[in-house]
C-alpha cells in the first residue's frame, strides 16, 4: 500500500499532529478530525471544553480507531504552552505537525477596551501561538523529518470589524510571528517549515438567519460561506508541500480582495 503525502513528508506512518483549541465543536476539531482520517496521532488540547474534547477523543477512537492524546491548559498562563508539547512528544515519542488554533474574541466598544483585555487577547491569541510555535518547533529541528507549524490567523486584519479592536492588533502579530519563526527554524532545519491561514467566514453562529447568511455569502467572490473543512484542507495542503513557508493563506472565498459594493466591478474610477 503506498504511503499518503504526510506519511511520506514526515517519514512515518503515523505522523503526530497537535491542534490547540480542538475541544469544543469549532474549526480546531475539524482540523484533527481530518489529520486524524489520513493517520495522523492527535494530541487533542482544551481549556474549559475539557468534556467535549473527552467526547472527541472518544468518537476518534470508535470511528478512526485512533486514541488521541487530550491535554490541557489555559494558554495565556505561565508554562502551559511548554506543557502540552511536553506531554505530546513523552507520549508519542516525536511531534510532526503544530496547529495553533486556539483564540478568543468578542466584540467590545473601542471606549470599553481595557488594559487587561487588551493584554488577555494578545496573551491567548499572540503570545501562546509564539510559545507553542517555539516549543515545538525546537523539538523539530531535532528530527531528521522536521515538522511543520500552521498558525491560524484572520483574513480581516487587512479590513478590520468594528467593535473589535483589541482582536485585530492580537491577530495581525501572527502574520509578522509567522515569518519570523520561519527563518528562525529554517535556518536550523530546513525541513521545519510555519506557515499562517487566514480563515474567512467559515463556521457561522447557529443563530444567524438565512438572509444575513447569504448576505455573507455574497460577501466573497465565490458567493459562499465556507466551511471548517475548508480550513482543514488548507492545513494538510501546508503539512504536505516541503517547498513552502511563511505564507500567509487566506482562504476565504475572495473576501480580503473583493467588496461586494460595485466600484470594483462597473462602477470603479481608476
Amino acid at each position: 500500500m503506498s504511503r499518503s503525502l504526510l506519511q511520506t513528508q514526515f517519514d512515518c506512518d503515523s505522523p503526530v499532529a497537535l491542534v490547540t483549541g480542538s475541544g469544543s465543536p469549532r474549526v480546531g476539531r475539524e482540523i484533527a478530525r481530518f489529520l486524524a482520517i489520513r493517520h495522523c496521532r492527535i494530541a487533542l488540547h482544551a481549556n474549559t471544553s475539557l468534556e467535549e474534547a473527552e467526547q472527541t477523543a472518544a468518537d476518534f477512537l470508535s470511528n478512526y480507531g485512533i486514541k488521541p492524546l487530550v491535554t490541557r491548559g489555559a494558554l495565556d498562563e505561565d508554562g502551559v504552552a511548554e506543557r502540552i508539547v511536553a506531554e505530546t512528544q513523552n507520549a508519542f515519542g516525536r511531534l510532526d505537525i503544530l496547529v495553533n488554533s486556539a483564540a478568543i474574541w468578542q466584540p467590545t466598544r473601542l471606549e470599553n477596551v481595557t488594559r487587561d483585555e487588551i493584554n488577555r487577547y494578545f496573551q491567548t491569541n499572540a503570545v501562546a501561538t509564539f510559545l507553542c510555535a517555539r516549543a515545538a518547533g525546537l523539538r523539530m529541528v531535532e528530527q531528521p523529518s522536521g515538522g511543520s507549524i500552521v498558525n491560524i490567523g484572520d483574513w480581516a486584519t487587512v479590513r478590520p470589524y468594528l467593535d473589535h479592536a483589541a482582536y485585530f492588533p492580537s491577530k495581525g502579530a501572527i502574520e509578522a510571528m509567522t515569518r519570523s519563526l520561519a527563518v528562525e527554524l529554517g535556518s536550523r532545519n530546513g525541513k521545519v517549515r510555519v506557515n499562517c491561514i487566514q480563515p474567512g467566514p467559515v463556521l457561522l453562529a447557529d443563530n444567524v438567519s438565512e438572509a444575513k447568511r447569504k448576505k455573507i455569502a455574497s460577501s466573497t467572490l465565490t458567493g459562499q460561506v465556507g466551511t471548517p473543512d475548508s480550513i482543514a484542507h488548507a492545513v494538510g495542503f501546508l503539512c504536505e508541500n516541503a517547498f513552502v513557508t511563511g505564507v500567509c493563506l487566506p482562504v476565504d472565498g475572495g473576501r480580503s480582495i473583493f467588496a461586494n459594493d460595485g466600484l470594483q466591478v462597473g462602477l470603479n474610477t481608476g
